[in-house]
């Protein structure tokens, strides 16, 4: 099964009508897509009353992508208000247990940053934070290029296989160590996620040197051509996993959204239309 969706629901102005509160707007959501993938998880680790409130706002067969807490994948140093780091993965497990619970969480994503090279200590944060996370469903996504260079990408992916760790598969610009090629692989018998990031390469390069980065970073607009090619990707993935995950997460310039109904149509799925917008005088 390939599901498709966005990462966050918030940003999407094209599903919604005009001046929709944004506190309704996951409930409008799910009319389009039967997945997301919850990205202010990363930022802030959010309090069980506001998981159940995303649960109930959707059906039985939606699912959930949480993005890991930034403190988890080492973004940034633990905060003071956890005790230890087994105290901040614990309240991180707590805050996502409605998802758990109603089986609509389909995986936790963790997302190491481009300094997460393929070194031995790293290798033990990974056996640790798979340790740690017990019996839930967690994803994969490296951000530097040495996991998956030479002899090391098939040790990657067996490792990934061994620690039952969902591959998350990336359609990225291709910029240096700082990116990763598309692996076209699945370690997991149940899932597999794909994460469209984009290819605007002046964005993902320019990070540190850039105010306004994170408005550019996803700024891209795929062609047919491109979409079509990831069709044969993602039906390719399907043999490895049951189950397989479509992120569109390039909406820098709010492309996501549209894209991920082009690639739906092109996969053979039913699309819902976009919420109406009031035409103006000079459109």
């Amino acid at each position: 099964m390939i599901q498709v969706g966005l990462a966050g629901w918030g940003d999407h102005d094209e599903l919604y009508p005009i001046g929709m509160n944004s506190s309704n707007k996951l409930g409008r959501y799910h009319e389009h897509f039967a997945t997301v993938e919850c990205d202010s998880t990363f930022y802030a680790v959010p309090s069980q009353q506001v998981v159940h409130k995303w649960v109930d706002q959707t059906p039985s067969n939606f699912h959930f992508i949480v993005k890991a807490y930034q403190g988890m994948t080492g973004h940034r140093k633990m905060d003071s208000t956890f005790t230890s780091n087994i105290h901040m993965f614990d309240t991180f497990k707590q805050a996502i247990a409605p998802m758990i619970e109603t089986n609509k969480l389909a995986c936790v994503l963790f997302q190491y940053p481009p300094w997460f090279k393929c070194e031995r200590k790293h290798v033990d944060i990974l056996r640790r934070t798979r340790a740690w996370m017990g019996e839930i469903p967690i994803a994969l996504e490296f951000r530097h290029q040495s996991w998956f260079r030479g002899d090391m990408r098939e040790k990657t992916l067996e490792f990934m296989r061994e620690e039952n760790w969902i591959h998350s598969v990336c359609d990225e610009p291709q910029a240096g160590e700082g990116s990763i090629p598309a692996v076209i692989e699945g370690t997991h018998a149940e899932m597999t996620m794909v994460r469209m990031h984009g290819r605007h390469i002046a964005g993902w390069v320019n990070e540190a040197s850039s105010d306004n980065w994170r408005e550019v970073r996803y700024l891209y607009n795929y062609n047919v051509d491109e979409l079509q090619e990831w069709v044969g990707h993602v039906r390719q993935l399907e043999q490895h996993s049951k189950h397989v995950i479509v992120i569109f997460n390039n909406n820098s310039g709010g492309h996501a959204a549209g894209n991920a109904k082009q690639f739906m149509q092109l996969l053979g799925q039913q699309t819902a239309p976009m919420a109406p917008r009031q035409i103006s005088l000079f459109d």
